[in-house]
């Protein structure tokens, strides 16, 4: 469905496409880190400033205390992009193992905060507010014509991003990682008694979490094509966890659609030039109605829709 998105919308709407590619990478990332080990994180917006950053001083040469950065293929950047980011997530998830509930909230949040000063300070090696350029990728010889512009280039790469994501998560889930964090989510007591480690669960679902949300913040910033640190401020920490929430919690197929669903919105409100918090305040709003009307989110909702059909089938073949 997203390679079709990419060849069949206009010009215009393709960029929507990119950035729905970036949150859904994140999202799933994040769905997983709380619905399947019962962490929160209202930061993970400072963990795509990481690869995003990432993605910008590796696929430009630069001359910087780093020294010069050699050119770097898109492909390479990205993963590179994504370790980095794997790397961080482990030194947070250390302390983060420390912490429970709103403590961790906490220590996440100011996390997040912090990250944008931080770059903004180390201005020598990141440009302070003015950010760093990430050039346009180039175009394989078999895409280069008129019809391929780059925006429809990076929303396939984001497509095949959230493909990788989404095929990785989900075997992961399935595996005995996955049982393991989701043992420790219901009952930490009863997974400590059964031999596993709480920090070292804790610790890795929280590094792949990080992973995948440094993949979505270098998509954004090939798609943005430049990086900066007001494009990961808190509101859009809030932005994810509310297409986490929205699309139900533990769902990677519901990180996509609340993810399409934050998108949208913010697209709506752009269009009508509205004021810059409210879409803090839409997320709230958007909250609550699922919380009172769909506890299980969209996917939620889906999946009772779908066992209900069945069963009226069969209900009306027998009035027959």
């Amino acid at each position: 469905m997203g390679l079709l998105a990419v060849y069949t919308v206009d010009d215009f709407t393709v960029g929507s496409v990119a950035m729905l590619t970036a949150y859904a990478c994140v999202a799933m990332g994040l769905t997983v880190l709380i619905g399947g080990n019962g962490q929160i994180s209202l930061g993970h917006a400072a963990l795509m400033a990481v690869g995003a950053y990432t993605m910008a001083l590796f696929l430009e040469p630069r001359t910087t205390a780093l020294r010069e950065v050699p050119v770097l293929s898109v492909a390479l950047a990205l993963v590179l992009a994504v370790l980095v980011t794997l790397c961080v997530g482990l030194l947070i998830g250390l302390a983060a193992a420390r912490l429970r509930g709103p403590y961790l909230a906490g220590a996440t949040l100011s996390f997040g905060v912090a990250v944008p000063g931080l770059v903004t300070y180390f201005d020598h090696w990141f440009n302070g507010e003015q950010g760093l350029p990430v050039p346009p990728p180039d175009m394989p010889t078999a895409l280069d014509n008129a019809l391929w512009l780059p925006d429809r280039f990076v929303a396939l790469i984001g497509v095949v991003a959230v493909g990788v994501t989404f095929f990785v998560l989900a075997n992961v889930k399935r595996s005995a990682v996955g049982r393991h964090w989701a043992a420790v989510r219901d009952d930490e007591i009863a997974a400590q008694l059964c031999g596993l480690s709480i920090p070292r669960e804790q610790v890795t679902a929280f590094a792949v979490s990080a992973a995948t949300a440094g993949l979505g913040g270098a998509v954004l910033a090939l798609f943005l094509q430049g990086v900066n640190p007001h494009s990961f401020d808190l509101r859009l920490s809030l932005g994810v966890l509310a297409a986490v929430v929205i699309g139900g919690l533990g769902s990677l197929r519901g990180a996509i659609w609340g993810s399409a669903l934050v998108v949208f919105l913010q697209k709506v409100l752009a269009d009508m030039d509205v004021d810059e918090n409210l879409p803090s305040a839409s997320y709230g709003l958007l909250l609550i109605v699922v919380m009172l009307a769909a506890p299980g989110g969209i996917q939620g909702l889906l999946s009772r829709l779908g066992d209900r059909l069945p069963r009226r089938s069969t209900h009306h073949q027998g009035d027959n």
